[in-house]
């Protein structure tokens, strides 16, 4: 059975409980499967040898979601080739292709964990009573090394942006 950590984040105040481990800076990033555009399958070995932000969100059409993602987004187009920015929701493929086409969102790769959450549960933000993912941020060196993890207590709050920026910049200098 899956590891479980009751309490680890809230919603409104509300303690939920996250499925899986919880990822430090110095491990080695887990591999997981998703789905990326077109329903093709997409795993961390697919970006091997790039630094990697990978930005969690519940679902793209909330508003906190939706401005953490055009945040990273925008960052990402003043970023070098050798970075790859991922954001990984529960939400279809389908509605993320059509977020990102509305929205404007063409720098980031985005990720639905909705077949069978495999990116939740090997980075422990999988929420158990709601069947989305936690908001968190996870940087990867190019070695597969995570250098930060941030699980944001409160799933309504933004993450720490400058925090995650200044370790990707750290992690591609390594």
């Amino acid at each position: 059975m899956a590891q479980e950590r009751k309490g680890a984040v809230t919603f409104k105040g509300n303690p939920l409980t996250l499925i899986g481990p919880e990822i430090k800076a110095g491990q080695q990033a887990p591999d997981f499967k998703a789905l990326g555009a077109g329903l093709a399958e997409v795993s961390l070995k697919d970006f091997k040898g790039k630094t990697i932000l990978i930005s969690v969100v519940p679902s793209l059409a909330t508003p906190v979601c939706d401005q953490q993602t055009r945040r990273f987004n925008e960052e990402a187009g003043k970023m070098p080739g050798n970075i790859a920015v991922l954001t990984v929701s529960m939400d279809l493929p389908f509605a993320q292709g059509r977020f990102c086409s509305t929205a404007g969102i063409d720098k980031i790769k985005t990720l639905s964990d909705h077949r069978d959450a495999s990116f939740g549960q090997a980075y422990g933000t999988l929420i158990k009573e709601l069947r989305l993912l936690a908001r968190s941020i996870f940087i990867v060196d190019p070695a597969g090394k995570v250098q930060y993890a941030e699980y944001v207590k409160e799933v309504t709050n933004h993450p720490n942006y400058d925090a995650a920026l200044n370790a990707l910049k750290a992690a591609q200098t390594r």
